[in-house]
């Protein structure tokens, strides 16, 4: 089995617009804002083609430049795209949907939170736009929960592997 390895992740509103997009590589950060980006024309397009009939998980998006780029859309609309290091071992989708799972997990916790407050403008033209303050320190701990996510991911598949 891979050892998986989190390169970035990403979270768009259903509106397309960045929720949080976080690189586990700081050198190329500009590139995983670029693919997340890019992933939202597949996204689209596979979620048109399916219909109602949508799963979550879309599976691989596309693979470029030693990337493989992952989707998955909550029923809220919400986009995870992951980006992980392209490689020869085979990954398969139940790991990727487990990572998924936890991310989405992760998002709907600090959404659910009665005790955090977004910092919705009056001018607001969606109902999603508060989210795009996720970056302040009132979300630290939706920040905290993905960093322990890409921290984990990597040991839960070779603990399971030496199973």
């Amino acid at each position: 089995m891979p050892n998986l390895k989190l390169n970035a992740v990403a979270f768009m509103s259903p509106q397309n617009h960045p929720i949080l997009i976080k690189s586990f590589n700081k050198q190329h950060a500009i590139k995983y804002h670029y693919i997340a980006h890019t992933s939202l024309d597949v996204i689209e397009e596979r979620v048109l083609a399916a219909g109602k009939a949508c799963e979550c998980y879309l599976g691989l998006l596309f693979s470029m430049e030693y990337v493989a780029v992952y989707g998955y859309i909550t029923p809220l609309k919400v986009k995870i795209v992951i980006a992980l290091p392209l490689s020869d071992a085979v990954v398969r989708d139940a790991e990727i949907t487990m990572v998924f799972k936890a991310l989405h997990l992760a998002y709907y916790s600090s959404i659910s939170n009665p005790f955090l407050k977004l910092n919705e403008s009056g001018d607001s033209h969606s109902e999603h736009s508060s989210l795009l303050t996720v970056g302040s320190a009132k979300w630290k701990n939706f920040g905290q929960r993905i960093d322990d996510i890409s921290s984990v991911v990597g040991q839960t598949i070779n603990s399971a592997a030496n199973s």
